[in-house]
């Protein structure tokens, strides 16, 4: 259910500090994301919310967004693991490509796959796998996760059949 602020509550948010507002926000971190993806919702869906969140709205609160790390579970089953350490690649990879202070928690050597792990449409193909093990940036690479360069790009930024272009 959405919650409907009242112009009075607006004006109210709206005159508080970043941290105060920030209190209020319910922040899709890397660590809810991670919850929600035990709980059974699609990987996709939990990152793809905080991915809106890190390029729209609260890019302000980006290192809020990346600060804690996964509650990973002590016996986890490799899909579980694998998401952990997609999350830790993520926050590595995010923190670069943003100039924001990475947390310790994403550079943690637990978080690294045995085996390589190759997501993407037809990943299953060599063709396929051989692209990604070229295009993958090494903050995924060095982990064992083979997923491609598009992964995170912002849509914000992203030129689209408009012709217009936003920055983050």
């Amino acid at each position: 259910m959405t919650d409907i602020m009242t112009h009075k509550e607006q004006a109210t948010t709206a005159s508080l500090s970043e941290t105060e507002r920030a209190a209020r926000v319910r922040l899709q971190t890397f660590r809810r994301s991670y919850a929600q993806i035990l709980a059974g919702e699609g990987p996709w869906i939990a990152l793809g919310n905080f991915l809106h969140q890190f390029f729209g709205a609260y890019k302000h609160l980006r290192p809020l967004l990346v600060r804690d790390s996964p509650q990973v579970p002590k016996q986890p089953t490799p899909e579980q693991f694998r998401w952990a350490v997609f999350c830790a690649a993520s926050a590595d990879y995010l923190c670069k490509q943003y100039d924001l202070p990475c947390p310790a928690w994403a550079h943690h050597s637990r978080f690294t796959l045995s085996e390589p792990w190759y997501c993407g449409i037809n990943a299953h193909l060599p063709e396929v796998q051989e692209d990604l093990r070229h295009t993958t940036p090494e903050e995924f690479s060095k982990r064992n996760i083979f997923c491609g360069d598009r992964t995170f790009r912002n849509k914000y930024e992203h030129e689209g059949r408009q012709g217009r272009r936003r920055t983050a």
